[in-house]
């Protein structure tokens, strides 16, 4: 599957800078960012699309108040979406822009009229929020589009996560990621769960990834360990930029780090190698063979004190010393002398 000309099955991991709040009610903040997610080695940035109207409702009753423990409570739904939303007459420029600089961009939909309205720009792929996931009407309306679709499983029951599926397999989208997401901000890393990330590989028959809210990146580093082949964190130019989602996203130089880190556990994890190659095949002079530990004179017996496996390792294989041990031999052999 791709997403754009990035090749989740050959290309390595997928990783995603998530704008969302941090822009500053700033354009220019929105585009200073998509260049430093560029340069941070981000393969795409993501907005999110909606307004405070298309997500909720402006109701002051106890329902729309947050609660819960989360860094919002006591403020109203309403008025939180209209603090983070992103101006959707931005879109146009900053699609353009990331375009013109060379890094993907998509978006999160919230409500069918978000869907229309960024099929305009061509989006490589689309994006459902944990949140969303139970909006089967969305994701179904979202998934026939055609385009590569990304849904986050934060809060869904595995029941709803297999509707989800099928409802993209019905409508004939295959292109189907899913991410293992802790919808917790920031989440505690003992509810991170990452063993989930291959099972939903497994279990569901999709490309698996990982959108995390812990702090720092360890998570993401293990995620990839474990299989995930997309990642998606929280990005932002700098903290003091403020924002509803500042204190769980990321500065240039923290993403810059995790970027680093997941290409070298890249390398590190490789693949299943048993051949021996030249590197191998030279290391093997340090390993042992059998050598000639005494003088030996012809038709002395070939024991454990004038033959040792001893390194370097150009002699004959150890394998073979039971083989030699009380045999005859034919010839002298000197001190220090490979035994072939």
């Amino acid at each position: 599957m791709k997403i754009g000309n990035f090749d989740l099955l050959k290309d390595g991991t997928y990783i995603i800078a998530e704008l969302s709040a941090n822009h500053g009610g700033k354009i220019e903040i929105a585009k200073e960012t998509i260049t430093a997610a560029k340069e941070c080695g981000a393969n795409a940035i993501k907005l999110q699309t909606y307004t405070a109207d298309t997500i909720t409702l402006n109701c002051d009753k106890e329902d729309f108040i947050i609660k819960g423990g989360t860094l919002w409570d006591d403020k109203k739904l309403y008025d939180l979406y209209n603090e983070a939303y992103l101006p959707w007459e931005w879109h146009e420029e900053l699609f353009s822009y990331a375009r013109e600089i060379g890094i993907n961009i998509f978006s999160s939909p919230f409500d069918k009229t978000a869907v229309d309205f960024l099929d305009k720009f061509n989006p490589s792929a689309y994006k459902i929020a944990s949140f969303e996931i139970t909006d089967y009407e969305l994701i179904r309306y979202t998934a026939s589009k055609m385009k590569p679709i990304i849904i986050s499983t934060g809060i869904a029951t595995i029941d709803e996560i297999q509707d989800a599926v099928d409802i993209c397999k019905k409508v004939g989208n295959h292109n189907i990621i899913l991410l293992k997401c802790t919808s917790s901000y920031p989440a505690p890393l003992e509810d991170a769960n990452l063993k989930t990330i291959p099972n939903l590989a497994q279990t569901f028959g999709v490309i698996s990834g990982f959108s995390d809210h812990t702090l720092g990146s360890t998570a993401p580093i293990v995620a990839v360990t474990l299989g995930a082949k997309v990642i998606e964190k929280h990005f932002i130019l700098d903290k003091s930029i403020g924002g509803a989602d500042a204190e769980f996203s990321m500065d240039k130089q923290e993403f810059s780090d995790m970027v680093k880190a997941i290409r070298d556990t890249e390398k590190l994890i490789g693949k299943v190698d048993y051949s021996m190659t030249e590197k191998k095949q030279k290391s093997r002079q340090f390993s042992r063979s059998l050598y000639v530990a005494k003088d030996i004179k012809k038709g002395e017996l070939f024991t454990e004190e004038n033959i040792r496996s001893v390194r370097p390792g150009y002699g004959k294989h150890p394998k073979y010393l039971d083989e030699v041990l009380g045999k005859k031999a034919k010839k002298e052999y000197s001190f220090g002398n490979r035994l072939n």
